[in-house]
């Protein structure tokens, strides 16, 4: 596989990137929804922080730079909602609902990585591939491998984050949204949608359009994970 070419263009690095979001954690009380989603977060990125300097990625320049840009996405949502600016469709209903009593940390949890997931990440493929110089395809190992790690926390995140055995029974409504949305099915849906969005590039009427309704799309399933639910 072709690698990218190093162009160190990414206006924030891995290190700055980790210090934002260790900021938030503490400054944010624990129980606010994006302060459950940035905890979740810092997590992954200290995953891939320690699998970069390990040798793991097989292009660490290509996995820094899709890294970084990734979350620069999060944190420009962040910065937008403290600033009384409107962030991105896909992360309304987390800002929204991000201190409401009927919902659950999981769903918080699970709203964050749907936004970052769904949305963000398709966003972040074209922005290293235009920071790098190189195609979709020359990326498809880290992006891989970085859902991988994603795929695996959030496997934690439910064991940590589910509230009792009572969710056990199949009556209970958390059990239902759970079972609505598939990290892996998100997955398969971004990379698909970043090679659209990549091979529009030249067509950036379309490619805003398409850019826009996922934004929408990954809104309204956020909108529903958070569905506030009874003790």
């Amino acid at each position: 596989m072709a690698h990218c070419e190093q162009v160190p263009t990414a206006a924030l690095t891995v290190d700055t990137v980790l210090s934002r979001m260790r900021a938030l954690d503490t400054a944010l009380p624990a129980r606010d929804g994006i302060a459950v989603f940035n905890r979740v977060y810092l997590a992954v990125t200290e995953a891939v922080d320690r699998h970069i300097d390990g040798g793991r990625f097989a292009d660490a320049s290509a996995a820094t730079a899709l890294d970084v840009r990734f979350a620069e996405r999060y944190l420009a949502a962040v910065d937008a909602a403290e600033e009384d600016r409107r962030p991105p469709a896909c992360w309304r209903p987390l800002f929204q609902f991000r201190r409401h009593p009927g919902v659950r940390p999981l769903q918080f949890a699970l709203a964050g990585i749907n936004a970052h997931i769904g949305h963000d990440l398709a966003l972040a493929v074209v922005d290293t591939c235009r920071t790098l110089g190189c195609e979709p395809v020359d990326l498809e190992d880290e992006f891989d491998r970085v859902g991988d790690l994603l795929v695996s926390l959030e496997e934690r995140i439910r064991d940590e984050l589910m509230p009792g055995p009572d969710l056990l029974q199949i009556a209970d409504p958390l059990t239902h949204l759970l079972g609505s949305w598939s990290l892996e099915r998100a997955r398969e849906a971004t990379w698909a949608a970043a090679r659209a969005l990549w091979a529009l590039r030249r067509l950036p009427d379309v490619a805003g359009e398409l850019t826009e309704r996922l934004d929408a799309a990954v809104g309204f399933a956020g909108r529903m994970l958070l569905t506030p639910l009874p003790d």
